[in-house]
């Protein structure tokens, strides 16, 4: 099988990893792979048998492949293609379906004959779905079987849709979804109970034919399971360890999907490293937290033994090395997010000066202000800082039917009190309740049902800023076009949200600001926010002098915390301000309980909030520092 220039392997992976800097490079380089086969192919006067995915992880990949098609002239005359799976009931025509997934994304953009393209059927009666799996894989046999393979990943370590608990010589088949597979595609579906239970999917042993094998992985919410596949035993529990059978298999990684490989997360164990500053922090901590002793007490011995002997040899004794890293601990320990004016700040993680700063805290949706920090947010406020708050999008997708139903029936209710013209409430009522009964999953309201769902977010977004004490002159909701542009297309401008950004900085020249920097949240907003800003900011820091003084800071939201030895500014919170905090999120109310989009995590948001604060706030104690009933952490984005 041809490589992809093969790190060296280390003796925790049990497969070939190929790691990238980000998923557009490795997807070129799949691409390439897959046209170099339908080009030997072609000289061979051969058909090239394509096995492949859909999902978010290929996209890119054949957006690639209909570039060389379009610019470059490769052609797919020759190529035969058989698709790993498709739901099931599933309509072809269906925006969910894979038949659809696979027109828009490549078949509709290059030269495939029509008869060469084979999917799951997800409209066959019951009766006739075994015949179907049998004639599939007879199919794919008489071609001499697949040339290439290309695999996605799910979370609990799916390959095709083979859940845990499939066999390693398993065949197409009909299968049950699991659970954590249905609530990942919930989004696609407009919610969980909307997503079909099981799937017609090629099965394991259909896989390992495969002349090559590519699975492909993308971002931190993968890097959990990857590890486990790369550096895990082989069990039914995670199909995708049965990988590690084959010598036909790759793994391509970005560097989110690979960052819990033990060479790139603990990297001392796997080889001979340079003791940087930044890697040294990370060993230490981790030393302290594995050995469950604070880092003050860290021994000789105990770097010696964990594969730290050489830090020691250069930068000892220890005790030299653990006041050292226990101090930059320290000094990342604020009550002053904004500053603590009148002190000697060089060790602190914001200046001293202006004593009052502006601030612009950015939330992509309209609760992620309290959620993520709302600790911060009520700290900064009561110490006399102009702070403004930013809602970018309307959040208006993520309020349930029965809420805007329920706001227009207080509308109609209140009209008619103030006996004020109810007709056109009412009718907008009777509108919506005939839209309701026959909306389809993850149909896009109308524009009006889309700004009754929007006032309903402004309206608690509003009340939990007041509650943390902001005037209303300080509050502002952006509403970016892109939030509902790219529910139609995804290919979207972003130039007017820029622009719209650049004159709310502009304006209040902030010396702060504060992002969200969850880069992986599941519906993937929080990324597209924070790269409007920035971009914003790097045209402003071209032309104003004023814009190279604000800082830039990171949050996180109720999906990952920040490692510890990342974290730049920990706020720690008395119990009266985590209570106070609490009690701006209970102003969501249409988030509370259950959320449209929960993500994997059956806990309220407000408990993910806390427990993850509280949770930073013990791992800061179990190191030796002292103990809060919980930390707000963020880190300082580097321009230069």
């Amino acid at each position: 099988m041809a490589r992809l220039n093969l790190l060296e392997e280390t003796r925790f992976e049990k497969v070939p990893v190929k790691v990238y800097a980000d998923q557009n490079v490795a997807s070129i380089q799949v691409a390439n792979r897959i046209a170099s086969i339908i080009k030997e192919k072609q000289a061979k006067g051969e058909n090239a048998v394509l096995g492949l995915a859909t999902g978010a992880t290929p996209i890119k990949v054949y957006k690639e492949l209909v570039r060389l098609h379009k610019e470059e002239g490769l052609s797919f005359k020759n190529v035969i293609t058989f698709n790993l799976d498709e739901y099931y009931p599933m309509q072809p025509t269906a925006d969910q379906s894979y038949v659809t997934f696979m027109k828009k994304n490549l078949f509709d953009h290059i030269d495939i004959p029509q008869q060469n393209i084979n999917i799951p059927d997800g409209t066959l009666a019951l009766d006739k779905v075994q015949a179907f799996c049998e004639g599939y894989e007879q199919k794919i046999s008489d071609l001499g079987g697949l040339d290439i393979q290309i695999l996605g990943i799910g979370r609990t370590g799916h390959i095709g849709f083979n859940e845990p608990g499939s066999a390693p010589n398993s065949g197409t088949r009909l299968v049950t979804l699991d659970d954590l597979t249905r609530r990942d595609a919930a989004k696609d579906f407009g919610g969980k109970n909307n997503v079909p239970t099981k799937a017609i999917t090629m099965g394991v042993g259909t896989i390992f034919k495969a002349q090559e094998i590519i699975l492909m992985a993308w971002g931190e919410n993968k890097a959990s399971i990857i590890k486990k596949a790369v550096e895990g035993e082989i069990s039914s529990d995670i199909p995708a360890t049965y990988l590690q059978l084959s010598n036909q298999v790759e793994f391509v990684l970005d560097e989110g999907a690979a960052s819990l490989l033990t060479r790139f997360d603990l990297p001392w164990l796997a080889e001979d490293v340079e003791w940087t500053p930044v890697l040294t922090k990370k060993a230490v901590v981790w030393l302290s937290l594995k050995l469950n002793k604070a880092i003050l007490k860290l021994t000789d011995e105990d770097y010696n033994n964990n594969g730290m002997a050489k830090l020691v040899t250069e930068q000892g004794p220890a005790y030299a090395i653990n006041i050292k890293i226990f101090n930059e601990l320290q000094h990342t320990i604020t009550g002053w997010p904004g500053g603590k004016p009148g002190v000697d700040d060089s060790q602190r993680p914001e200046r001293a000066e202006p004593a009052r700063k502006n601030v612009i805290l950015f939330s992509p949706h309209p609760d992620d202000d309290v959620i993520s920090m709302g600790g911060t947010f009520i700290r900064l406020a009561d110490q006399g800082h102009n702070v403004h708050v930013a809602y970018q999008t309307s959040g208006n997708n993520a309020v349930w039917d029965d809420d805007a139903r329920r706001f227009l029936e207080f509308a109609q209710d209140i009209t008619k009190e103030l006996g004020v013209d109810e007709s056109k409430i009412t009718s907008l009522y009777d509108e919506s309740n005939a839209y309701f009964k026959v909306k389809k999953p993850n149909q896009m309201d109308p524009e009006i049902i889309r700004k009754v769902k929007a006032y309903i977010r402004k309206g608690e977004a509003i009340a939990g800023a007041r509650l943390v004490g902001l005037p209303d002159s300080n509050i502002h909701f952006q509403d970016l076009p892109f939030y509902d542009r790219a529910r139609i297309d995804k290919n979207v401008s972003y130039e007017d949200d820029i622009q719209q950004t650049m004159e709310l900085i502009r304006q209040v020249k902030p010396h702060q600001i504060f992002a969200a920097g969850d880069f992986y949240d599941p519906n993937g907003t929080h990324k597209v926010c924070f790269d409007i800003i920035l971009e914003a900011l790097l045209r402003l820091r071209a032309t104003e002098e004023w814009a190279k003084d604000c800082w830039l800071w990171l949050y996180r939201g109720a999906w990952y915390e920040y490692p510890i030895h990342e974290i730049e500014m920990a706020v720690p919170l008395a119990p009266q301000e985590v209570k106070r905090k609490r009690l701006a999120i209970f102003k969501h109310q249409s988030q509370k309980d259950l959320p449209v989009w929960p993500g994997d995590d059956p806990r309220e948001f407000w408990v993910r909030a806390e427990d993850r604060t509280s949770d930073t706030a013990s791992v800061y104690h179990k190191l030796g520092l002292a103990e809060y009933e919980a930390i707000e952490a963020f880190v300082k984005w580097k321009f230069d």
